[in-house]
């Protein structure tokens, strides 16, 4: 077992909603639709629900673990499998979140570059953005959490400007309902996997929450809120635009911001660019901090010697990575990864973490 958190590094447990709901809306959310279309067409939004659905039974048996073994990951592997297993899953994990901090470094990289400046310089802009983030996790778990509050509220008034698209809408789209069949859309909810990454966040600040029993209806907030947000965009994109242009668009969310004129900007797409750093902000800070804290527990060095190493590993990667067709593979290989470690992991660790405590009860 990990030694306990001091109080005054521990936050309320109301910020768990704004840690999951933070993580879980990042690069992802821009370019979803295309993927949903590819399988199920318009009946997409029946995809969402169902994966919403799947992740709640997640957070459901994420909890009971949890609260269970009163730990995080690490803990709740070693009572169940032992202390060598917890540290190759530990390990896993570790990769896991490095990989997802580059995922969300470079797709935004991709999207400045396409939208605003083409001769962006990956190296130093990553530079920039990792350096941000090195000062942000340095404050520790309170200063993360702190970070997703802001990033949460301050990019909010992007989500009302999609209304622009109503007038130009046609809602009749989404007729026929169900026109796809049972195995597609399933198939349609495993594409949603990279875009709702992120929940399983919980398993390791569980431990920084103040009364984390209180926190559990926050979890289910934060994913009612993420999918919610999700349906909300999948609906009027799917009424703004043609099956045709949401297969060849590969950021259909940004491009309804085109429509958008106001008095005072004209293309109002590179002022929501600019917010999206905001909402990817978090998302690397609190991966690359879960990244850091696994080293810390496996390896037995300090966490900020951790996150100075994994830093660097993300910013030699991600400058590395410079065609269109490596950033989707990064994409897919992380959608892949995450299906496996959270639709697939999760479950069965459950289930053998129930029959532990039974045999050990007994």
């Amino acid at each position: 077992m990990n030694k306990p958190i001091p109080e005054q590094k521990k936050v309320a447990p109301f910020m768990l909603f704004y840690i999951v709901a933070s993580i879980q809306i990042g690069v992802g959310i821009l370019s979803f639709q295309r993927d949903l279309v590819k399988v199920t067409g318009y009946d997409g939004w029946i995809s969402i629900i169902i994966n919403g659905i799947g992740t709640i039974i997640l957070i459901w048996m994420i909890v009971q673990m949890t609260t269970t073994i009163e730990g995080d990951l690490l803990d709740i592997v070693s009572f169940s499998l032992g202390k060598w297993i917890s540290k190759l899953i530990g390990l896993f994990y570790m990769l896991y979140f490095s990989l997802f901090s580059i995922t969300v470094l470079r797709n935004y990289v991709e999207m400045i570059q396409v939208w605003m400046f083409p001769k962006l310089p990956i190296f130093w802009f990553s530079l920039v953005i990792l350096l941000l983030v090195l000062y942000v996790v340095y404050g520790g778990f309170r200063t993360v959490a702190g970070i997703s509050f802001f990033s949460f509220f301050l990019p909010m008034y992007i989500f009302p400007l999609f209304l622009f698209t109503v007038p130009h809408a046609d809602f009749t789209n989404l007729l026929p309902i169900f026109d796809h069949s049972v195995k597609e859309l399933f198939f349609g909810s495993y594409q949603m996997s990279l875009s709702i990454l992120g929940f399983e966040s919980i398993l390791f600040v569980y431990p920084f929450l103040k009364e984390p029993k209180k926190a559990i209806k926050w979890a289910y907030l934060a994913i009612i809120f993420t999918i919610s947000i999700y349906l909300y965009l999948a609906l009027l994109s799917f009424s703004y635009f043609s099956e045709a242009q949401l297969v060849k668009n590969h950021w259909p969310t940004l491009t309804m911001w085109k429509i958008i004129r106001l008095p005072f900007v004209e293309r109002f797409e590179y002022i929501g660019i600019a917010t999206w750093c905001l909402i990817v902000l978090p998302n690397i800070c609190i991966s690359l901090w879960i990244a850091s804290r696994l080293a810390k527990q496996i390896f037995f060095i300090r966490q900020k010697q951790a996150l100075l190493f994994i830093s660097g590993i993300v910013l030699i990667v991600t400058s590395m990575i410079m065609k269109r067709s490596q950033v989707l593979f990064v994409s897919q290989l992380l959608g892949k990864i995450g299906f496996f470690a959270n639709y697939c992991f999760i479950p069965i660790l459950y289930f053998i973490t129930m029959f532990a405590k039974k045999v050990k009860k007994q």
